[in-house]
């Protein structure tokens, strides 16, 4: 790896980790509580996992530079892979009785946060 790579690859986390902050700011105003942040599983990754009254939600996070790069931040395989890892997680997290769901939030500098709730359903 040159080190050209390399830093490119430590800012792109850098960012990344800016809009996993930005986003756990945006669910505790909607009332969520932060469970969890950047939770690995062989199966694939959950950037957050949150709750509020009654239901789990595992959050995909999309930070872009500019707004109308999110509307091509997510796909369908980006998706499957969450949704492994929160069938992974779920026993950890989600509480007898609650509801889950797969969320996304979008977010861009002086833009709006898009929040797609339920946003996975499976083919």
């Amino acid at each position: 790896m040159t080190w050209l790579h390399q830093a490119n690859r430590m800012a792109a986390e850098a960012r990344g980790r800016h809009g996993e902050k930005l986003a756990c700011d945006w669910l505790r105003e909607q009332g969520f509580e932060i469970l969890a942040q950047r939770v690995k599983t062989p199966r694939g990754e959950v950037d957050i996992i949150a709750r509020q009254e009654g239901i789990t939600v595992f959050v995909e996070v999309k930070w872009r530079a500019k707004a109308a790069d999110l509307d091509f931040a997510i796909d369908q395989r980006r998706l499957t892979r969450v949704a492994r890892a929160a069938e992974v997680l779920a026993p950890t997290y989600v509480k007898a009785g609650d509801d889950m769901r797969i969320d996304i939030l979008l977010l861009a500098p002086e833009a709006p946060v898009r929040h797609i709730a339920n946003a996975w359903m499976p083919l």
